[in-house]
């Protein structure tokens, strides 16, 4: 039978996800490996306020190589190697396209036997009766379709497919595939006059101005304003072009700049958006706290995914983050991404979402899932469970001959950059990843949790800011937890009892997983002295064996699995040797900060020097943004209850008072130092007999009792 994608409601959606499917990575055939990141052509984009123009973005614009033309009896491995063959062809030309019609066999198993892919606007938009009885009348949406003829209709023989139709002609102009679809959608565009801009893929496109009045854009502007008013700490920046054409916009309140100073070492970039029916632009910094719970580093609305907008957004979030790179980031594969990160994070290791690549591959081999059930467990479980880099590869390549799929150009591609994806590749690189099988919840889940429709931007952000709350809230809780109920140990060790006092719950669990796993290791010494290595295996037919190494003056130890370094939590491997060696407490060393109950903190303020910069207006921002940090702390703390609360008020308003009189007591030194040193000078009576550094050291007294580590409600 054949199946029409539906008309009405969804042109909208389907004309989005045609233009989702350009693929940005472009792909080479290089000694019969298929190449991921082979190098295209690339032009900036019209820069912020006072950049460059449409001409100096174009000057250095060169076009693409023609596509390769489809011809009718070509023939492809699957129906995905044909889609793909389209996608490169329609990127190339410039124009969207989606999967028309299918048609699967009759019978038990109904495997499609044809797909015809066309152009996005092929066939005729038909309004809907308003006479027919809806209950809810919808509002009016626009239509892309013109009745364009071109298409590519491939058929199944045998155990390959055949174009066996094909129309290249468009009765529309090529090469101006646009985002105004879902950008005048989202009320973010006005009927102001449009400019050119280049998308990551090469291809020109019209922009308009989202400045205007009565769009989502004067409420952004709004949102800010209001956040600004209620955070003086909150960052954000707006990027616009000559015309005043808004391109992104990013921010970061007080509580995740705050949040990044302690768990900013791992960063997730999450670009969920480009893969969800809503469509809506919106981009996260994110990462893992204390409790392996997310939490929130910044967000921005990222209007164009080219080098130039990418590039803009990584240096605003770092300047906002204090200009402090993380240790590792995961994104999404994306050329133009790769190459800002690059740019801007040089000494950050990019890596590439497990879970993404997982996504797209039951996405590329659909028809393989559904005759091989086991195959998506098998090919996860390999890249998870795997402990060695020889296993994983074994493993890979005896899964590919189980299922005929050494040809399979997907499975070679992500195989040739498995450095970049599967963990066991970069265990040398700290990730916070303290199991292979953490996933965190991405801007999907959370457009699939909180909207059944598409909503505006402003219930989008209401829905946010709420959704950002609970996670404070669920993180309070577990620090209560942390704080109230004690941890439960297995053993006698004074080694775990040590990690119990130290974790938190939740990173405790983990530590004692691998704690009680080393007991059941064999161990083997193969090397005696200061420096002594041992042999650890699971068992006597183990084929993966570990070597770790155990220096008796520092009484450290390296493990040939890296996982401390990869995660921060020491492996069974380490542990099962330090219980022969010296089965008492742990180095402090092995406690990442990170990972513990004090993680924000030890309920002290600290004066840190290395944040002051030599240049005055960066001095006081700094200066400003920790004393936010600090007094953000104290809310925290003042929150708990009624009692605290009272307490912390009465501390904080002689703090205030304290420093107000510090504050006086400067000013009139500097007016005494400017009086003629051949004058009398009358000492001020009032003037305290203790020196200034004693004022300001009350001041951080009476802050300390109350969040001094012996305080307690």
């Amino acid at each position: 039978m054949e199946a029409a994608r539906g008309e009405g409601d969804e042109l909208i959606s389907d004309y989005v996800d045609c233009l989702m499917s350009l693929d940005t990575n472009a792909r080479s055939v290089q000694n019969g490996d298929l190449i991921l990141g082979a190098p295209v052509v690339e032009a900036g984009v019209a820069a912020s306020v006072g950049g460059n123009t449409e001409q100096d973005a174009m000057k250095d614009f060169s076009p693409p190589e023609a596509p390769k033309e489809p011809l009718l009896g070509m023939t492809f491995e699957s129906d995905e190697a044909a889609k793909t063959f389209y996608n490169e062809y329609a990127r190339c030309l410039g124009f969207p396209f989606r999967v028309g019609r299918s048609r699967r066999s009759k019978g038990a198993d109904e495997v499609v036997i044809m797909k015809r892919f066309v152009c996005s606007r092929e066939g005729m938009y038909t309004k809907k009766n308003p006479s027919s009885g809806e209950a809810t009348k919808k509002r009016e949406r626009m239509s892309m379709r013109e009745g364009c003829n071109a298409m590519m209709e491939v058929v199944r023989e045998s155990n390959h497919w055949v174009v066996s139709k094909l129309e290249t002609t468009h009765n529309h102009n090529l090469g101006t595939c646009t985002r105004v679809g879902y950008l005048r959608a989202r009320g973010l565009l006005d009927g102001s006059d449009k400019i050119t801009m280049i998308g990551s893929d090469g291809m020109p496109f019209p922009r308009q101005n989202v400045l205007g009045e009565g769009g989502d854009a004067q409420g952004l502007l709004d949102y800010l304003k209001k956040m600004q008013a209620n955070d003086p700490a909150f960052f954000h920046a707006i990027q616009v072009d000559k015309n005043s054409c808004l391109m992104n916009v990013f921010w970061a309140d007080a509580r995740a700049k705050l949040a990044y100073q302690h768990f900013g070492d791992a960063v997730t970039f999450d670009t969920s958006y480009k893969k969800n029916k809503y469509m809506m632009p919106f981009v996260i910094f994110s990462g893992v706290n204390h409790h392996l719970q997310p939490v929130l580093f910044g967000c921005a609305l990222l209007m164009e995914d080219t080098e130039c907008s990418f590039v803009w957004l990584f240096e605003t979030w770092l300047t906002a983050m204090s200009g402090k790179e993380p240790c590792s980031l995961v994104t999404d594969q994306n050329r133009a991404m790769k190459a800002a990160i690059g740019t801007v994070l040089p000494h950050t290791c990019h890596r590439f979402c497990k879970w993404h690549i997982f996504s797209r591959t039951k996405q590329k081999l659909a028809h393989t899932y559904s005759q091989h059930t086991t195959l998506s467990d098998e090919l996860e479980s390999c890249v998870i469970r795997s402990e060695t880099i020889n296993t994983f590869e074994t493993t890979w390549m005896s899964i590919l001959d189980t299922y005929d799929l050494r040809k399979n150009t997907w499975l070679q591609a992500i195989y040739n950059i498995r450095q970049k994806w599967v963990p066991l590749y970069q265990m040398d690189i700290f990730c916070a990843e303290i199991s292979k099988a953490q996933k965190l919840e991405t801007m999907n889940d959370f457009y699939n949790k909180y909207f059944a429709t598409k909503a505006t931007l402003e219930v989008f952000l209401t829905q946010f800011d709420l959704s950002i709350e609970s996670r404070y809230e669920e993180e309070a809780k577990a620090d209560m937890g942390t704080s109230l109920n004690m941890m439960t140990t297995k053993t006698a060790s004074p080694i775990e009892k040590q990690a119990a006092c130290t974790y938190t719950k939740a990173v405790f669990s983990k530590f004692q997983e691998e704690f009680t796993e080393s007991l059941g290791y064999i161990i083997r010494k193969l090397k005696d002295g200061y420096i002594s290595k041992y042999s650890i295996m699971k068992d006597e037919y183990s084929s993966d064996t570990f070597c770790v190494t155990y220096n008796a003056s520092t009484k450290m130890a390296k493990c040939s699995c890296k996982y401390f370094e990869f995660s921060g939590i020491l492996c069974r491997h380490i542990l099962g040797v330090l219980l022969i060696v010296d089965p008492h407490l742990l180095p402090p060393d092995y406690f990442l900060k990170r990972w513990t109950w004090k993680a924000r903190g030890n309920g002290l303020l600290e004066y840190n020097g290395d944040n002051h910069h030599e240049d005055a207006c960066q001095s006081i921002a700094s200066y400003y943004d920790a004393l936010c940090a600090d007094a953000i702390r104290c809310a925290e703390k003042g929150s708990g209850s009624e009692t605290v609360y009272k307490q912390a008020k009465d501390i904080l308003q002689k703090a205030y008072e304290e420093v107000i009189a510090y504050e006086r007591n400067l000013v009139r030194v500097s007016q005494r130092d400017a009086i003629n040193i051949n004058e009398d000078v009358m000492l001020d009576d009032t003037m305290p007999d203790q020196s200034l550094p004693d004022s300001g050291r009350k001041v951080t007294n009476l802050l300390g009792q109350f969040l001094g580590s012996s305080w307690s409600p």
